[in-house]
């Protein structure tokens, strides 16, 4: 590993590599928190006025890669509360996905025929503020009690159609050994599963809970994939590496999805870095999400074009298959963000194609942003005016 990257147990107490320790003494007041930093006016303001909206709370360990003086820090602004979130943004939409209605049973969103992702848990063991689902997170009314998770699993199991279910949350791996014991059992149990993958941020917020008597656990039931999420090189640290290590050594393939974001990793020396940085500890690049248009994160969102833009230059300048791929998310599947599933620019709004043929058109406006390349200007679809004049949540048309 290259000598930069630091060991952040380093000079800790002995506590500290303890996943249930970092868990109870998580950062979660303006108190605690200025132990950490030195909170700037936007942060106090945004930690207060937030807190009936969407929880927050930070690991020592994440603390500890956070610039105390700098507030531009990418880890920081991943993390701490700011008042922009309270700014007027685009829609006032919590679920832009529309999971709710792709929902047969709670929790369970059944979007791809195939497919299921399975929110196990409503807790995490950090709160992003970029959150696909801060609808439900750190909510008591998402938590799953076990009549409900067998609900969830019956109908995966009178389902033959689902081949992959996705465990994600929160964060599933805030399951005990036991509690995840229980649920792999059951999965696995049902035929008609051929894989099961998680969906998880621990190796990047909480590393330590990749024990050895976790991956001995999940080494029982394979196949098996994990996909993490690290964002940006800082968190790229020794312990993070030594936790994909260990999940590597069980025979568990490691993948990563990043969310692009202004200001944190929407230039091309920091991308570069973190997908060579991924590769270099053998986890592979698998997408860049384009932001979703979720109320509330309207400053952490970049132009559509600057994604693009990103993937064209790393194209020939780095490996292969260190570039991941660029994808939006919609209530009608991941659309590539390419010019083969792009159609242009229709004012404020991107125009695309999705899998199953629809047009969607996603709200994206450049407003002061200068993307280094520009998409075709396109009249706007069938109905799409309509969609822009409302300025609510996107639609397909």
């Amino acid at each position: 590993m290259p000598a930069s990257r630091p060991h952040i147990a380093a000079g800790r107490p002995p506590e500290w590599t303890d996943w249930r320790w970092q868990m109870r003494n998580r950062i979660s007041t303006l108190d605690d928190l200025s132990d950490w930093i030195n909170p700037t006016e936007g942060e106090r303001q945004g930690i207060v006025d937030t807190e009936p909206i969407f929880r927050w709370n930070i690991t020592p360990y994440y603390a500890a890669l956070m610039d105390a003086d700098d507030p531009a820090c990418p880890v920081r602004r991943q993390v701490v509360p700011h008042i922009d979130e309270l700014h007027d943004d685009l829609v006032d939409e919590l679920d832009p996905l529309q999971e709710v209605a792709h929902s047969p049973v709670k929790n369970l969103v059944h979007n791809y025929p195939d497919r299921v992702a399975f929110c196990v848990t409503a807790e995490c063991a950090v709160y992003c503020r970029f959150c696909l689902r801060k609808r439900m997170v750190g909510d008591a009314d998402f938590f799953l009690r076990t009549g409900e998770l067998q609900e969830a699993i019956d109908y995966i199991a009178d389902t033959p159609a689902i081949r992959d279910v996705l465990l994600t949350g929160g964060d599933p791996l805030t399951f005990n050994e036991a509690h995840l014991e229980w649920l792999l059992s059951r999965l696995y149990a049902i035929d008609h599963v051929e894989i099961v993958r998680f969906g998880t941020r621990m190796p990047v917020k909480l590393p330590y809970r990749i024990t050895d008597e976790l991956c001995e656990l999940l080494a029982q039931y394979t196949p098996m994939w994990v996909n993490t999420h690290f964002n940006h090189p800082n968190e790229l640290t020794q312990d993070a590496a030594d936790a994909i290590d260990r999940l590597l050594r069980a025979g568990i393939p490691v993948g990563n999805q990043t969310v692009l974001m202004r200001g944190i990793n929407d230039d091309l020396d920091t991308m570069k870095a973190l997908c060579e940085g991924l590769v270099a500890m053998r986890v592979r690049p698998y997408y860049l999400y384009q932001a979703q248009v979720i109320g509330g994160t309207g400053h952490l969102r970049t132009p559509i074009e600057t994604g693009m833009h990103l993937m064209h230059e790393l194209r020939g300048h780095t490996t292969g298959f260190a570039i991941p791929t660029y994808v939006l998310d919609t209530p009608y599947g991941k659309v590539p963000l390419n010019e083969s599933w792009v159609h242009g620019r229709a004012g404020d709004y991107v125009v695309m194609e999705t899998y199953d043929g629809t047009t969607w058109a996603e709200p994206n406006p450049l407003h002061e942003h200068k993307p280094a390349m520009t998409l075709p200007a396109i009249p706007y679809p069938d109905e799409a005016e309509t969609v822009a004049s409302t300025a609510q949540a996107p639609a397909a048309v």
